[in-house]
């Protein structure tokens, strides 16, 4: 079985673009440096939160799919949790079976 990771987090809305790309890459190199693979990053762009979150009413998405082992998450969330650039982050666990992964490799 092959893991794959999905981490979805809320930059505050107040950063710039400059900001928000230094911090997507500051995670990215995080994920890297512990031994994560296939990393694709999407910036979601800024959009309106379901609820007030620390006073903020919007966020910008960033979305991170990556393999990775299992302690890269622990160290990257630590991250985030110390940061005060991010509002929110979630990262979900997908188990995807042998044979499917390899033909996803193949035709992509």
């Amino acid at each position: 079985m092959t893991t794959v990771y999905e981490t979805m987090y809320i930059l505050r809305p107040d950063l710039g673009d400059e900001q928000v790309a230094q911090n997507i890459a500051k995670y990215e190199n995080i994920l890297r440096e512990h031994g994560a693979e296939n990393i694709e990053t999407q910036n979601r762009g800024k959009r309106r939160l379901a609820y007030e979150i620390n006073k903020h009413r919007d966020g910008v998405y960033v979305q991170m799919n990556y393999t990775s082992p299992g302690t890269a998450i622990a160290i990257m969330e630590r991250a985030m949790r110390l940061s005060e650039e991010v509002i929110r982050y979630m990262t979900v666990k997908q188990e995807i079976p042998k044979a499917k992964a390899e033909e996803e490799v193949v035709v992509a």
